[in-house]
């Protein structure tokens, strides 16, 4: 069953604030950047997205860093063409902590790591930021 609803309804929470939830998430990304990521029971240490000593995972917090730098100053500026060059930002963000978040929770050579809190926190503030992104609070010109 279709339900109309007067346009003025279709600005919903996300979108009259999106600029705070998109700030909110790049900040819950880049938390999530330098709490553990993983713990995995032969190396004594738990893992980080800056440092992953005892693996050759690198330090893919940083690429996490630079796009939330980006997305960061594409949410402020008020203008239409920063908010489509910010879905791009925030997409390959997303795509970046999918493939972490894969990479580093599987299991190899009869070792699975535990999964912690941070590797959650940069997937979950990177969905936010595509959302946010996606439905930007800006007038459009007829």
């Amino acid at each position: 069953m279709f339900v109309y609803l007067h346009p003025y309804c279709y600005k919903g929470i996300l979108m009259k604030y999106s600029y705070w939830i998109g700030l909110a998430a790049v900040f819950l990304v880049i938390i999530g950047c330098f709490q553990p990521w993983v713990s995995i029971p032969g190396i004594a240490n738990k893992i980080t997205g800056m440092d992953g000593t005892g693996t050759n995972f690198g330090k893919p917090g940083k690429l996490h860093l630079i796009f939330c730098c980006i997305t960061s100053l594409l949410f402020i500026i008020p203008r239409i063409w920063a908010k489509r060059i910010n879905w791009v930002f925030c997409a390959l963000g997303l795509a970046w902590a999918v493939r972490n978040f894969l990479l580093y929770a599987r299991c190899e050579m009869a070792t699975c790591p535990e999964r912690e809190a941070g590797l959650y926190f940069v997937l979950s503030g990177s969905i936010i930021m595509l959302a946010a992104a996606l439905f930007p609070d800006i007038k459009v010109k007829k």
